[in-house]
Parts: C-alpha cells; sequence; structure tokens
C-alpha cells in the first residue's frame, strides 16, 4: 500500500512541475508579445559599480561624509505612565515606579530608537554601560518603517 501512496506522490509532484513550467512558459510568452507590440523602444539604463564587502553595499568616500554627523546616545532605565495630577505633585524625595524590574538590562538608544540593551558599570567614578544584546540591522530597519 505504501508503494501505491509513493506513486501517487510521485505522479502529484510530476503534475505539480509540469503546470508550474507550462504557466511560467506562458507568462514569458505574453510578455514577449506584448513588448514586441509596443512602440517605444527599448533603453538600456547605465548602471554603476557596486563593490560588496560583508554583504554590503560600501562606498567609502559616500560613507566618510556622514561619519562626523552627531547624533544622541541615551540610556533608559525605564518608563511609566502618569496623570499631570501625579505629576504636579511630585517633589524632592517622591519615588516613581518603573516599568523595569531591579537588575533588568537598560535600553541604549540612538535619536530614540533602540539599538542595544546592556548594564550600568562604574569606571573612573563615571557611570557607563556596558553592551550585552545588541539589535540586528534588519529589525533596527524594521522598526523604521
Amino acid at each position: 500500500m505504501s508503494e501505491d501512496t509513493d506513486d501517487w506522490a510521485e505522479a502529484m509532484a510530476e503534475q505539480a512541475d509540469a503546470e508550474a513550467t507550462s504557466a511560467a512558459q506562458s507568462d514569458i510568452e505574453t510578455a514577449d508579445s506584448s513588448m514586441a507590440d509596443s512602440a517605444d523602444p527599448v533603453q538600456v539604463a547605465d548602471l554603476d559599480e557596486l563593490s560588496e564587502l560583508g554583504g554590503e553595499v560600501y562606498d567609502k568616500g559616500k560613507l566618510d561624509t556622514i561619519l562626523d554627523i552627531p547624533v544622541k546616545i541615551s540610556m533608559e532605565v525605564g518608563r511609566t505612565s502618569i496623570s499631570i495630577r501625579n505629576l504636579l505633585q511630585l517633589n524632592q524625595g517622591s519615588v516613581v515606579e518603573l516599568d523595569r524590574v531591579a537588575g533588568e538590562s537598560l535600553d541604549v538608544l540612538v535619536n530614540g530608537t533602540l539599538i542595544a540593551h546592556g548594564e550600568v558599570v562604574v569606571v573612573n567614578d563615571k557611570f557607563g554601560i556596558r553592551l550585552t544584546d545588541v539589535i540586528s540591522q534588519i529589525e533596527r530597519i524594521k522598526k523604521l518603517k
């Protein structure tokens, strides 16, 4: 019985391949005939050569122009929402509860966009942040959309 099932699966796969090939050939023929009927001549576009470095397009001259642009980097401990009434009642010694648990990593924001998570460190009596997780470029781009 399993041989019949295998034969049946092979036959269905062959049929699907044949239909896909036929549909693709039909689309090509339709495109060719519509292009032949078109009165506009086809023009070839001149494209610049791109060099690739690590899977990303890299042009040192163009990149150098943006490297000195200043950005604001900030670390966010947490957030909360309060009413204006409660905001006006805040004074020295007031405690505001945040949405994070003690010991949870901080958010590192560049111009308001999350780029990493980290933990607070003290170096030479100054606070700093050790990055523990950097958001991938793909994820950052998705958040921009």
